[in-house]
């Protein structure tokens, strides 16, 4: 059973990104959120959801792409990271794959000046690919204290 992960696979731009199912609290539509003065570029701002405060953070800025136009599949993952909760901003989530260990790549050393310890490894699905992120990793920095959910 430990030899199985479920992930949500998800677009930005070209790519197919997975985060581990079990962090997902729930998918919405985007809705514009509240912005806050001051704040980080990828921090788009905070939504009210079913009386949460929750931080709304652009995946496509956190990752360094260039921001993309909102539209009708732009979607919102709410996601459980610890005692936190914040929702990501992606262009669309495509399914749910279980992928066994033998699907599981390494990430390769790549020279570049990208942290790479958000990466947990490069899962292969017949002829897709996806990047397999350890989002607690790269969410915990976006993550000023008095945003988050205690």
């Amino acid at each position: 059973m430990t030899d199985l992960r479920e992930f949500l696979a998800f677009k930005i731009g070209n790519e197919e990104y997975g985060v581990d199912i079990l962090r997902v609290q729930e998918i919405r539509s985007y809705e514009k959120p509240t912005t806050i003065a001051n704040a980080a570029a990828d921090l788009k701002g905070v939504v009210n959801l079913r009386g949460v405060i929750v931080p709304i953070i652009d995946l496509r800025l956190k990752l360094g792409l260039p921001e993309a136009r909102y539209d009708h599949l732009t979607v919102v993952i709410v996601l459980n990271i610890g005692q936190r909760v914040v929702g990501v901003v992606v262009d669309g989530v495509s399914d749910v794959l279980t992928l066994e260990r033998e699907q599981l790549r390494p990430v390769p050393a790549l020279d570049m000046d990208v942290d790479q310890d958000h990466l947990l490894a490069i899962g292969s699905v017949d002829d897709r690919m996806l990047i397999l992120l350890d989002i607690e990793k790269l969410l915990a920095p976006s993550l000023p204290p008095s945003l988050t959910v205690q």
